[in-house]
């Protein structure tokens, strides 16, 4: 019995460290947890609205205007993406590289797709974990740096069925 007590006495005392722990470090004022997660749920039912079937999203992006944006790294992009493509690193999202490569108009139309739109799994579009395919933190920053026409891919294709409209081994 004197055993089990000092075994639990010993794991209160290290919980209540680390917590003391946790709570002494200081909040970075440049990151909020909440704030993504309250914008997330926020846009789930215009996500849901926003998604378009291959053939629509293919039409849509040819428009004028729209803008056909692969958030993917440079690397993979330049092994394949669909053409007409413009490439902007998910990583590389910042106000400045945004309008940069979308424009003044915030309220230009955008279509993205991701790895976990394709069937092929393989390089350049490995298919993600369900819960962390591009799509979803894409549509997620671009709505929150004040991009609100965005529209998402919803379909899972070949790149073989996309034909001439799949630019492989780009450069």
């Amino acid at each position: 019995m004197p055993r089990l007590l000092s075994l639990t006495l010993a794991l209160a005392l290290a919980t209540l460290a680390a917590a003391q722990t946790a709570a002494a470090q200081p909040a970075n004022p440049q990151i909020d947890y909440g704030a993504f997660v309250k914008l997330a749920q926020q846009l789930e039912p215009v996500r849901a609205a926003h998604r378009l079937p291959w053939v629509e999203f293919a039409r849509r992006a040819r428009a004028d205007g729209a803008l056909l944006l692969d958030a993917r790294s440079e690397r993979a992009f330049n092994l394949g993406h669909i053409r007409g493509a413009v490439n902007l690193p998910f990583s590389d999202f910042t106000e400045a590289a945004l309008r940069d490569a979308i424009g003044a108009d915030r309220g230009r139309p955008i279509y993205i797709y991701c790895n976990n739109n394709f069937t092929d799994n393989r390089a350049p579009v490995v298919t993600k974990r369900i819960d962390m395919a591009l799509n979803i933190p894409t549509f997620v920053n671009l709505h929150g740096y004040g991009y609100a026409n965005v529209w998402e891919l919803a379909d899972l294709v070949s790149t073989a069925q996309l034909g001439p409209d799949w630019v492989a081994n780009a450069g």
